[in-house]
């Protein structure tokens, strides 16, 4: 829709009852799920049988609730520590792609590039079977060539790290380098001119305008790690990440406990971005 053209009425109705239409089609699934978590019901699902805090609090035995649910919890802890070691190699690892794609002189910046970012366009159910298979014939050759059995390359932690990381390290240099592109590099030669070393440079300057996009970098990591499902899925060892709990719970049927998780993590997640995009704000002022 052009502002400066004059539209007639009927266009501006369908226009305003399109975006109600998006927002509550968006929005109104979340809300119900929030809702559903207060329900005094056995099920995750209406009719609703009256108000309760026992999916959060319960002790049981009948009810027990988030708090006091050692599966969930164990696995909301794997998904932290799983995002948290996620972010921050992706951060690194990002930040010093997007300063090697910026470099002028880069060769075969091209082909690389492409090969970056393979593993977007790849299927995640895909990418996490393709790591493991990959894993496990090296794990296979190294114990029997030389008898020893890598824990790193089954199942566990740490690969499922290294399939989350394997794609969402794109996802960060690419925030990172869009930035990149619009630093004034006079500034740099200005710094150099004043007698300032390469790494005071990069430090005090360089790092400091990309400080907006390195934390909106390092957040968008931290979420999609934590909510990523189809990679996970081939990599998880014996500590299952949260996702898969409530995969696994929804399909053998499970209590409205699923929704107070769901709940909290979408208040957590909202306002994690809403002070994400305020803090952005203030760096870019």
């Amino acid at each position: 829709m052009i502002r400066t053209l004059p539209n007639s009425k009927a266009y501006l109705t369908g226009y305003k009852l399109f975006i109600i239409i998006f927002f509550v089609f968006l929005f109104s699934p979340l809300i119900v799920t929030m809702i559903l978590a207060f329900n005094d019901s056995m099920f995750p699902s209406l009719p609703w049988k009256g108000f309760t805090l026992d999916w959060f609090f319960g002790k049981g035995p009948e009810k027990i609730g988030l708090f006091h649910d050692s599966i969930n919890l164990r696995g909301i802890a794997t998904s932290f520590k799983t995002a948290i070691t996620v972010s921050l190699l992706s951060t690194i690892v990002g930040t010093m792609a997007a300063f090697l794609f910026e470099q002028e002189d880069f060769k075969f910046k091209g082909a690389l590039y492409f090969l970056m970012i393979a593993p977007l366009v790849i299927p995640g159910v895909i990418l996490g079977i393709s790591i493991l298979l990959f894993t496990n014939t090296i794990s296979i050759f190294i114990e029997d060539t030389f008898g020893i059995y890598v824990k790193a390359l089954s199942p566990s932690f740490w690969l499922v790290v290294m399939g989350q990381f394997s794609f969402i390290t794109t996802i960060v240099t690419m925030i990172i380098s869009a930035r990149l592109r619009k630093f004034d590099r006079t500034l740099e030669e200005a710094a150099f001119n004043l007698g300032a070393s390469k790494l005071e440079v990069i430090w005090l300057i360089t790092l400091k305008y990309l400080r907006p996009s390195i934390i909106g970098g390092a957040a968008i990591a931290f979420l999609m790690s934590f909510e990523n499902f189809n990679t996970t899925l081939f990599l998880i060892g014996a500590d299952s990440t949260l996702p898969i709990n409530l995969y696994q719970q929804v399909r053998d049927g499970s209590t409205p406990v699923i929704n107070a998780i769901s709940f909290i993590l979408i208040v957590t997640v909202s306002t994690f971005a809403v002070v994400n995009l305020y803090t952005g704000k203030k760096e870019e002022e």
